[in-house]
């Protein structure tokens, strides 16, 4: 099948194009949101395919796979088709909805006829689909080897724009967990955070936006993975560390409860158990590899690629013939 998608989750879209399609990415001249293209730091297969979005008309497309409500007025307006009538199309929801939680209705509430593809049971769960019909498919993701030789004895934090998006992230909460073990924190716009947070070098250290496979090679060196981020549908981050064979220290919050066994790691919403286990991870290598083995197993049985394509395959045929 031939799928247009736009490049919006590096580590979503790096699993989803890895399947047995052809991959349609709009390119725009300033290579903008709207017009990334291929990842430049991901590795992609040769069937993920730039098309510049002036020829987009031009080209036969199965079925459209939108993940932000604008994109069905772009694909309408640069394919001349409408998602949904003129084009089969799904939308991927990759996020826990906003506002007043328990009443937030999903943009394509009021549509029958595209369906909406939850990334995680607590998405599907939270939000008000309305009359969308609705299906969970589950990360997917290509498995980074087993990479973890905790020689570090400090706790790694994968985490974009931590300072913009404070508590989502849990940001406020890192200065309570450095009092525990020292941080490593990984990410986008992470510069400067040790001075928004008072926190000496030594405490909190920051790494700018790393290609994936170099971020994978320091964060595995690290003795534990600190999950800190209170409401997302799931960070991919985390699925990540569990492959490296990470151990994992995580808030109870959103999918994290179903995602981390407890043989992998500590899942709480309690501070003190919190930053006890990260004391404990890093204060014994042993008890840290055992529970990073344990996380191993438990992402690649049910994060893998494997799994992710058979799903995302019976849906695409049965959306797009």
């Amino acid at each position: 099948m031939r799928v247009l998608l736009w490049h919006v989750h590096g580590s979503w879209s790096t699993a989803f194009v890895h399947g047995r399609h052809t991959y349609l990415l709009p390119v725009t001249p300033e290579r903008d949101a709207d017009g990334l293209g291929r990842a430049r730091t991901y590795p992609w297969p040769d069937s993920a395919v730039e098309v510049p979005a002036g020829a987009l008309r031009d080209e036969h497309v199965d079925v459209v796979v939108l993940q932000r409500p604008h994109e069905l007025g772009l694909a309408a307006e640069w394919l001349g088709r409408r998602p949904g009538h003129d084009v089969p199309a799904v939308y991927v929801e990759h996020n826990t909805p906003r506002g007043d939680v328990p009443n937030t209705r999903h943009p394509l509430a009021g549509r029958s006829d595209i369906p909406v593809v939850h990334v995680t049971a607590f998405n599907e769960l939270f939000w008000d689909n309305g009359v969308a019909p609705t299906v969970v498919i589950e990360h997917g993701v290509l498995d980074p080897g087993h990479r973890y030789t905790g020689e570090h004895p400090r706790a790694g934090v994968v985490v974009n724009e931590p300072v913009r998006r404070w508590r989502v992230t849990g940001t406020d909460l890192l200065p309570r967990f450095a009092e525990a073990v020292p941080l490593d924190v990984f990410g986008m716009r992470v510069a400067g955070l040790p001075q928004r947070l008072g926190l000496p070098e030594e405490l909190l250290r920051v790494h700018e936006d790393r290609p994936q496979d170099r971020l994978h090679a320091e964060l595995a060196r690290l003795r534990v993975y600190l999950h800190p981020i209170r409401w997302t549908s799931l960070g991919l981050s985390l699925v990540e560390a569990m492959h490296l064979g990470m151990p994992v220290v995580a808030l109870a919050t959103t999918e994290a409860v179903e995602a981390v066994p407890p043989e992998a790691g500590v899942v709480s919403t309690r501070m003190d158990v919190l930053t006890a286990a990260l004391r404990e991870f890093v204060a014994d290598p042993a008890q840290a590899g055992h529970a990073g083995e344990a996380a191993r197993t438990a992402a690649l049985k049910r994060y893998s690629l494997d799994r992710f394509h058979a799903d995302w395959d019976r849906l695409l045929y049965q959306v797009g013939g």
